[in-house]
């Protein structure tokens, strides 16, 4: 099995396949490797009984054929149907029809019995309707249907690229196995959900073809960015490490989840910036969390006058206004590295252009949906992927689009999708935790990007290692035990 983190979109992945054959490896040998793998994967999870195996009219019915004879070889029973007429299939799936000795059903007669497993080898990734007549029916009674159903590449009816299923219809498996590389589909959501378990078989690709292909998406993982984490160093002190200015605001309890985290993850200094008269809340972020008064724009600047404090966090709890607005301006005028979140991102709803060209800085944009929306108002059509990378390309700063399936995208094309979250990070103030986390790594000098795709891989760490009943603050406690098994 692989454990590649590149994703490949439909093409790319159409162009891998056209890649290995052109290498010298035969279609007719990655189908019966892919074939094997879905039988294989079938006996890991089941002992042998009754099957039924539905074949559609393209490669994947093809791998269908192959898996439903390696499976009778290992003693299951399987039924096996087909969508269109056997005369109608080229290529390798024809090939492999042809090697197969059993009973051809027609697919529009077939029904799933009680307890009986279902391979879906019906429709690849690169489906692009959505599923109607007879299929659609069948693809219904299958959601209903108790038995282990087990998917080919994708379940029928969902987008590789965009993991929403076209018409608002696909299968939902138990099992998804897909070759050779992951697709964005298969991480981002509704997608994931639909593939239940997913698992990545070696076909015999060759790892040669992705130069060719140069993929530009990944799944978040720390082999993208482990090199450019900061790493504490004997003789190190306090100043090595940079000092973060997070300014605060009447929802104080955001500023100090976000300076906690800053703090763990690994910042020399915080500094907490806000009213005096809030610095008896503020001073609750505990003791090395250094408070300071912010009064108005005159102290804002003359706290950013200090070049020791080289990065800044502006928005959790700060309120939607003409102060945030202009504390954001301010500090990217002075080029410091800095994250915008929550307030700080709505703040600029009426004039998003105001903000992308006031970036002179390393900049990274937080959104979750809503605050990604109102920055970026025309781009709701796109895949999540797409709609994220456009968004950074148009502002000039790192976008983490937030979700179960965050994605993270930079200026330059580059992005990933983040598949580690756990479903408890659904709670108030885990995202000030996250922007928390992610300049802590930019105020020791991490590039924008890793530092983005690290602070949210180890956000969803933090998250799984807290587990059921964790609110945020048991979030910003979790940190240190994630980094030291990082």
């Amino acid at each position: 099995m692989l454990s590649g983190q590149e994703l490949l979109t439909v093409e790319e992945m159409g162009r891998a396949d056209r890649l290995a054959v052109k290498a010298g490896i035969p279609g007719e040998t990655l189908m019966e490797n892919a074939g094997r793998a879905l039988a294989d994967a079938l006996c890991q999870r089941a002992d042998p009984g009754p099957v039924l195996v539905l074949c559609g009219p393209g490669n994947n019915g093809g791998d269908g054929f192959v898996a439903a004879r390696y499976l009778a070889e290992r003693g299951w029973r399987p039924r096996l149907a087909l969508l269109g007429a056997r005369n109608a299939l080229q290529g390798d799936a024809a090939l492999q029809a042809a090697r197969w000795d059993g009973d051809i059903l027609k697919l529009e007669e077939v029904e799933p019995e009680a307890g009986e497993a279902v391979i879906d080898a019906l429709f690849g990734a690169g489906l692009s309707r959505p599923l109607e007549g007879a299929v659609a029916d069948l693809v219904r009674r299958l959601n209903d249907h108790s038995g282990f159903k087990m998917a080919v590449d994708v379940p029928s009816g969902l987008c590789g690229d965009s993991g929403m299923p076209l018409g608002g219809l696909a299968l939902a498996a138990d099992l998804t196995v897909t070759f050779f590389r992951k697709k964005p589909g298969h991480l981002l959501l509704p997608g994931r959900l639909l593939c239940g378990e997913l698992l990545l078989a070696d076909i015999g690709i060759p790892e040669s073809v992705l130069e060719r292909i140069a993929p530009r998406t990944n799944e978040n993982a720390p082999a993208l960015w482990r090199q450019q984490y900061p790493e504490r160093r004997l003789g190190d002190n306090k100043y090595s490490h940079g000092h973060l200015l997070v300014r605060g605001g009447a929802g104080s309890g955001a500023a100090r989840l976000a300076a906690r985290a800053g703090l763990r993850m690994g910042a020399g200094l915080v500094t907490l910036a806000g009213p005096v008269a809030l610095h008896p809340l503020f001073a609750l972020a505990g003791a090395a969390v250094m408070l300071a008064p912010d009064e108005g724009r005159g102290d804002w600047r003359d706290l950013l006058r200090d070049r020791r404090r080289n990065a800044c966090l502006i928005g959790p709890g700060n309120g939607v206004g003409e102060a945030t607005r202009a504390a954001c301006l301010d500090a990217l005028m002075e080029e410091r590295a800095c994250l915008l979140d929550a307030d700080a991102l709505t703040a600029f709803e009426q004039n998003p252009d105001a903000l992308f060209s006031a970036i002179q800085g390393p900049l990274v944009l937080t959104p979750h949906e809503g605050e990604f929306a109102r920055l970026f108002p025309d781009l709701r059509e796109a895949d999540k992927v797409t709609r994220c990378r456009a968004a950074a390309e148009r502002s000039g700063a790192v976008l983490l689009l937030k979700g179960a399936d965050s994605v993270i995208a930079a200026p330059d094309g580059r992005a990933a999708v983040n598949s580690n979250a756990p479903a408890c990070l659904a709670t108030a103030g885990s995202g000030d935790v996250l922007a928390g986390m992610i300049a802590g790594l930019l105020v020791q000098g991490m590039p924008p990007f890793e530092a983005a795709l690290a602070g949210c891989w180890l956000h969803g760490e933090a998250g799984a290692a807290c587990g059921a009943g964790m609110v945020a603050d048991d979030l910003v406690e979790a940190i240190p035990s994630v980094l030291s098994a990082l």
